[in-house]
């Protein structure tokens, strides 16, 4: 299993590649290329919660739903 450092390195590299819109990154030597947007926003997500999951928390969701009768 990935160290704490290494995951958060291959996070900090999949950030960096969304933000500049490319769909290759490289870290330790290692090239990866993603098809779209969606799949390293994905990815991001997954390296998110195994970083949460060394780091002892937990992820946690909330969704709020607000209604009205329209009056």
């Amino acid at each position: 299993m990935a160290t704490l450092a290494e995951i958060q390195t291959r996070r900090d590299a999949l950030t960096a590649a969304r933000a500049s819109g490319v769909a290759r990154v490289s870290y330790d030597g290692k090239t990866v290329e993603y098809r779209s947007l969606a799949e390293i926003d994905r990815a991001i997500d997954v390296l998110n919660r195994e970083i949460a999951t060394l780091e002892g928390r937990r992820m946690i969701r909330q969704v709020r739903v607000t209604t009205t009768k329209g009056l």
